[in-house]
């Protein structure tokens, strides 16, 4: 079975003196509960795994039980230490106050309990982390799977990864179209709406929720303004609420709302967004095309190709500490990303054909000075190259 590069983080602290809480942070269908499988199974520690998917989120006492289970396994099988898992655990309320109590009560009795956290939503996890945990964790950061671990581990190659997308468990789903759409739209799409969202977020139109991420991933790689997206819905709503969807969305990674580059928050909040989903297989997910269809169709497929280049951007910006926007002037010259990391800027241009010029990243050279200005296709880097690649080594370059 294919090994991601976290394998070997993992692998390397589990076995080091119990020094820190392990928290595996990703996306929902990335590979988290594969690879800390993998590191259990590889390690001579004994382990025991518990998941809070189905625990009542008020119930904080389950991860004490938890913990209990594995200090009982420890002393009944007199083992010097054990490796406690403890999946989705952002979903029980007040759950790092519980954890800061367990962990430390080990610290303070010398119990030899080494823990590894997993949770797919973010933004409650760096609150729980941030609230009660300082100084006792370590993160791993999981993001979506790149087109050069896709192609060793099933051979794909870019067309194919363009169109399907980076979801390791649907890679062997997509020559039965309808399976492969099942699976998007369960496992992925319904299942973080469901279990993430409606549950941890009072939501007071969840049809109208729903209709913003159709639209928002419908439209990935383009820019369109609140109102007219709010035109094409049949729920009564407001750009507000609209907006405020966006961002709950975002928070629990299936698609962003890009602000325009500018040297001022009041005219970067101010600007038309560009959409973009964290990952290409949720757009092509609500494409009224094959994956034939979509190659031949040269427009469509330049379309498909940026908003592909966006979604590996974005989805690995949270791990390489960066923000991402787009640019475009009144003359309509634009850029298609914009990366800032500690006021540098990175200027990316996506070409799929050859008529479109430079013109928008020869401006923003003028206006921004940035660090680098990069194509990726036609006459630059590669898809192949650059959707194999850490976006945020190119701040190293």
């Amino acid at each position: 079975m294919y090994k991601r590069k976290h394998f070997t983080i993992l692998l390397s602290r589990i076995k080091e003196e119990r020094r820190f809480i392990q928290v595996v942070m990703g996306p929902r269908q990335v590979g988290k509960s594969t690879m800390v499988k993998q590191v259990v199974e590889t390690t001579d520690i004994p382990s025991i795994r518990f998941s809070a998917d189905n625990v009542p989120a008020s119930n904080s006492a389950w991860i004490s039980q938890c913990w209990d289970s594995a200090r009982a396994k420890m002393k009944l099988e007199h083992l010097p230490e054990v490796i406690l898992v403890i999946d989705e655990i952002q979903k029980i309320k007040g759950w790092s106050e519980v954890v800061k109590k367990e962990w430390d009560d080990d610290t303070f009795n010398d119990i030899n309990l080494k823990v590894i956290l997993l949770g797919s939503s973010r933004v409650l996890l760096d609150k729980g982390l941030a609230d009660s945990l300082a100084g006792r964790f370590e993160r791993i950061i999981m993001s979506h799977w790149n087109y050069a671990e896709f192609k060793e581990a099933f051979g794909w190659d870019i067309d194919k990864f363009i169109y399907y997308g980076a979801y390791p468990g649907a890679a062997q789903l997509v020559e039965d179209s309808e399976r492969w759409l099942q699976y998007i739209s369960g496992a992925i799409i319904d299942a973080t709406i469901n279990k993430d969202i409606l549950v941890d977020t009072h939501i007071a139109k969840p049809a109208l929720l729903k209709q913003t991420f159709e639209l928002s991933c419908a439209y990935s790689g383009q820019e369109l303004s609140l109102t007219k997206m709010l035109g094409q819905m049949n729920d009564a709503g407001n750009t507000t609420t609209i907006a405020g969807y966006l961002n709950i969305l975002g928070q629990a990674g299936l698609v962003t709302a890009l602000n325009k580059w500018a040297n001022d928050n009041a005219r970067k909040r101010a600007s038309i967004p560009k959409f973009q989903t964290y990952n290409n297989a949720l757009k092509m997910s609500y494409s009224n095309k094959t994956f034939s269809e979509a190659c031949m169709d040269r427009k469509y497929w330049g379309r498909a190709f940026e908003s592909a280049v966006g979604a590996h951007i974005v989805s690995h910006a949270y791990e390489g500490d960066y923000n991402v926007y787009y640019w475009r002037d009144y003359k309509n010259r634009e850029v298609d990303y914009v990366l800032e990391k500690k006021g540098q800027l990175i200027a990316i241009e996506v070409k799929s054909n050859q008529e479109r010029t430079n013109d928008g990243l020869v401006e923003f050279e003028k206006q921004f000075n940035p660090k680098k200005s990069i194509i990726v296709g036609n006459g630059g880097i590669s898809a192949e190259t650059f959707l194999s690649c850490n976006p945020a080594e190119l701040f190293k370059i």
